[in-house]
């Protein structure tokens, strides 16, 4: 059958290529066509664009919307000559649900894998997407329970982020052998996750390099984002002794003694590490205070969100530095404190499912494209 994804950032790339991987082992036939990142390119050689093309934040798409449409062009013009089985559209909704109307409208099939996020705001594309998807893949515990309200049809069999951290847990060479690979030495890593976009960078890193500094006996390390330029970090990081490593994210979390994360995906896989944490967002005071108004959720990150009540403390737009910082000298210096932390991520983990999630959701899919839409 023949398979046409849309992943428009790095966290999409990753579990698009797992989900690529399952469906190759289930359908040996399975031909791929997609917008993506490296992660899937070396899973297939169907790649029609890189995601980096259309990966903007929030006031910069404005900016940069005549390329976007340009690149929705294109991807909706090797669709229609395609003709694939199936459009399955990775989360990025502000690109994504406009790729799942065209596909619903040359008559495809289009399963939609990781929801956007609509019970926290915009509510309003939940019929959009009852509408235009056959059907809805979550990969968060509360989602089903959400999407049901709506008479939705939703698929839930874990969250995919499992079965990357146990791979990885299963190949590792050790913290010890990485460090000394990376010529670390042998004081404790601080994880700075700042994110992996360029506003995010520009936003985030600052007061993670000020927090930096008033911890000498931690050696701190960036986890660089692969689709962007070096010259960007060496802007913040010139002049101080932290270090930055490139593709290599779960290396670090498994060798972390805590972390400072930006909010997103990253708070779950540091989670799903064990690694302590503050979770550190700020925006633009304009799109802060609009946000504030219509975001209807009490947390930000997902550890918190899927734990029910605040597990790890939010530092969000005001004092940055002072607040991150406090919290991390709380974490730094109270083993009681990382102890409860720690045994908060272990029940978060049993609402996250078993080993073989992406496996399962291949299966389905496969299922679902066989005729059993039921």
């Amino acid at each position: 059958m023949k398979y046409f994804l849309i992943a428009g950032e790095a966290s999409g790339d990753l579990h698009a290529s797992n989900l690529m991987k399952g469906l190759l082992q289930l359908d040996s036939q399975a031909e791929f066509r997609f917008m993506g990142g490296d992660l899937m390119k070396s899973v297939s050689d169907g790649m029609v664009m890189h995601y980096r093309e259309t990966n903007y934040m929030m006031l910069d798409v404005v900016l940069h919307l005549r390329k976007i449409f340009r690149n929705m062009r294109r991807l909706k013009s090797e669709i229609q000559k395609w003709q694939p089985d199936v459009v399955i559209p990775v989360d990025y909704p502000g690109f994504n649900m406009r790729m799942a109307r065209f596909s619903t409208s040359l008559g495809l099939k289009v399963f939609y894998f990781i929801s956007p996020k609509v019970w926290a705001w915009k509510q309003r594309r939940i019929e959009h997407l009852r509408k235009y998807t056959s059907r809805l893949f979550v990969i968060l515990p509360f989602e089903v329970e959400f999407f049901h309200r709506f008479g939705m049809k939703v698929e839930y069999f874990g969250n995919p982020l499992i079965d990357g951290v146990t791979d990885f847990r299963n190949e590792f060479e050790g913290a010890a052998v990485w460090k000394t690979k990376h010529g670390l030495d042998g004081r404790p890593i601080v994880a700075l996750l700042a994110g992996s976009r360029r506003k995010e960078i520009e936003t985030i890193l600052p007061t993670m390099v000020e927090v930096a500094r008033e911890h000498p006996g931690y050696q701190f390390v960036v986890a660089g984002a692969p689709a962007l330029d070096s010259s960007l970090y060496d802007r913040y990081l010139n002049g101080s002794d932290i270090r930055i490593v490139y593709q290599e994210t779960y290396a670090l979390l498994e060798s972390a003694h805590a972390g400072m994360v930006t909010s997103g995906t990253a708070t779950l896989e540091a989670a799903l590490f064990d690694t302590p944490q503050v979770v550190l967002y700020r925006t633009r005071t304009l799109a802060y205070a609009i946000a504030k108004r219509l975001i209807k959720i009490n947390f930000i990150s997902l550890v918190n969100l899927i734990y029910g009540k605040e597990l790890v403390v939010e530092v969000i737009q005001k004092d940055l530095h002072r607040r991150a910082g406090k919290e991390l000298s709380r974490i730094l210096g109270d083993s009681e404190y990382q102890t409860g932390m720690r045994e908060g991520y272990r029940k978060l983990r049993s609402k996250l499912g078993e080993n073989g999630v992406s496996e399962r959701i291949s299966r389905r899919m496969v299922e679902l494209l066989k005729g059993d839409m039921e």
